[in-house]
Order: C-alpha cells, then sequence, then structure tokens
C-alpha cells in the first residue's frame, strides 16, 4: 500500500518493499465486495521508512488489487527516507490521490514537497513517476503561482545528486512525494 504512495522507485530506501505494512486508525471500513476500504480518524500507516499520516484514508481495490489510493487530512503527510540519505523527503497536502496505473501522485490544497531546505509549494502539484515529471501551478491546471525555495547549501553538499537522477523540473525539486 504505502509503496505506490512512494513518487519515484529510485528514490526509495530498497529494503522498504520488504518491509511489513502496520495501519492505524480509529475505525476501520472494508468492502471487499464493492472494492473499497475506508480508514478514519487519526491514520498512520508504515513501511520501513514511508510513513503516512491522514484523517481519512480510502483504498480503491476492485479484484482485491489496489488500483486508487486517496488520502485526506489537514494536512495529509507523507514521509520517505531516500537510499544514502538521512534526511526524509516529504509531501503534504490536503488531499493526495494516488493513481497507481498511471503511477501518478497528485496533491491538491495547500501542497508541498520538500527534500532537505528545498521546497516546492503550489495548490496543485501532479508528480509522474513514470516519465520523471513535476508539474505545479497552471501547468497542473491549478489556480495558484508555483513557489520554489533553493538552499544553495544543499546543492553543494549534492543532496539532490545523491537521491537518483533529477526529475525533469527544477534542479531543486524533491524526488519522492
Amino acid at each position: 500500500l504505502l509503496l505506490t504512495l512512494a513518487a519515484g522507485r529510485a528514490v526509495a530506501l530498497a529494503t522498504d518493499k520488504d518491509q511489513p505494512i502496520d495501519l492505524e486508525a480509529d475505525a476501520a471500513d472494508i468492502d471487499e465486495a464493492k472494492g473499497i476500504s475506508v480508514y478514519t480518524g487519526n491514520v498512520i500507516a508504515t513501511q520501513g521508512s514511508m510513513r503516512l499520516e491522514s484523517d481519512r484514508l480510502t483504498v480503491h481495490h476492485p479484484e482485491g488489487k489496489a488500483q486508487r489510493i486517496e488520502a485526506d487530512g489537514k494536512p495529509a503527510r507523507f514521509q520517505q527516507t531516500p537510499d544514502g540519505q538521512t534526511v526524509p523527503v516529504r509531501a503534504r497536502a490536503n488531499h493526495l490521490d494516488y493513481l497507481v496505473t498511471s503511477e501518478e501522485l497528485v496533491m491538491t490544497g495547500n501542497a508541498e514537497l520538500i527534500q532537505g531546505r528545498d521546497t516546492f509549494k503550489s495548490d496543485r502539484i501532479v508528480y509522474d513517476r513514470v516519465k520523471s515529471v513535476v508539474k505545479g501551478g497552471a501547468a497542473a491546471k491549478g489556480s495558484e503561482r508555483v513557489r520554489i525555495t533553493v538552499d544553495p547549501k544543499s546543492q553543494q553538499q549534492g543532496a539532490a545528486s545523491a537521491a537518483g537522477p533529477a526529475p525533469k523540473a527544477p534542479p531543486a525539486m524533491p524526488q519522492a512525494a
């Protein structure tokens, strides 16, 4: 479940996918016939270095396989530690929507990606894992301008290059969401 939320395979700790998934919530409503599971109330899902916190987590799994995962919160938060790094990549937004088939992560409502001291903010951010393309603001069909903060010290220390190939976006763009 959490692996599908990671925004880049090369970024994830290699051992994360082999770790057990732990999920906590105040309530769970699992309907196998409809192929939907809803977890509500202080939802915390972890797998290895990955952690997802939300008020509500909805997994659409027709035929037993996850196709779409939605996390809602004020904000919903995601973090994962990349290979070779000690500082996690973090993402937060009011709504995180991961489309498993197309491997797109859509963040809406006060969306922000953070890697070290570099940030990427907009009302809507779309990350295409397959193409390694990040879009924000109008390019992602959002209504707000994109705000990017690049810390030259983190660039000199090679923080972005240690996380793997940079996406086709501003050089300081975080590698995972």
